[in-house]
């Protein structure tokens, strides 16, 4: 059973706030952070499982690594023992999920399903986040309308009176009507 030292043990790093909820900065100007541990994931029938020895245990407090946490959740330490830690450079086998003991703890439903920190901050000050999936920006209908206003916006007369360049801006704008956005 391979467990951290106490001065090596695995902790998050997470900013360090003030009253106010600010973030905290040293003299340098960089950002203070303190460590703490992660939070627990659980098992499948939702029980908590902490990532830490408990007190009272000859660990208490240090991280109990991978195997320890995979054995908690039924794998056989015989099945654990024949696979590396992690794969070369974190690069697995594609499709595969145990390959090793990383990829097959992060295959566990609570790994895959936990929430992003920006997902967590906005969820705290009731804001919904929606990730929308990965295209070329020029794909995106806010680029297409915001190019034809630029566009438009060149054909107007050029001036450099600041009400002429207001006007010529609102102008641009209003001329992508819902119809065009549509499209």
């Amino acid at each position: 059973m391979k467990t951290s030292k106490p001065e090596k043990n695995w902790l998050v790093q997470t900013p360090s706030l003030d009253e106010s909820g600010h973030q905290i900065f040293s003299s340098t100007g960089e950002k203070v952070t303190r460590p703490i541990p992660m939070a627990p994931g659980s098992f499948a029938d939702g029980t908590p499982q902490s990532f830490y020895f408990p007190e009272g245990h000859r660990h208490a407090g240090l991280f109990k690594g991978m195997r320890v946490i995979l054995e908690e959740r039924g794998f056989r330490a015989s099945q654990l023992t024949r696979l590396k830690r992690e794969c070369k450079i974190f690069h697995c086998p594609a499709g595969q999920t145990d390959c090793c003991m990383r990829r097959l703890l992060y295959s566990q439903p609570d790994f895959q399903n936990v929430k992003s920190v920006l997902e967590g901050h906005c969820n705290q000050r009731g804001i919904e986040v929606l990730f929308l999936p990965k295209f070329h920006p020029e794909l995106n209908p806010i680029e297409q309308c915001w190019g034809r206003a630029k566009w438009y916006y060149r054909q107007l007369p050029a001036s450099s009176l600041e009400e002429d360049l207001e006007r010529n801006v609102v102008k641009s704008l209003e001329s992508i009507t819902i119809i065009l956005m549509r499209r």
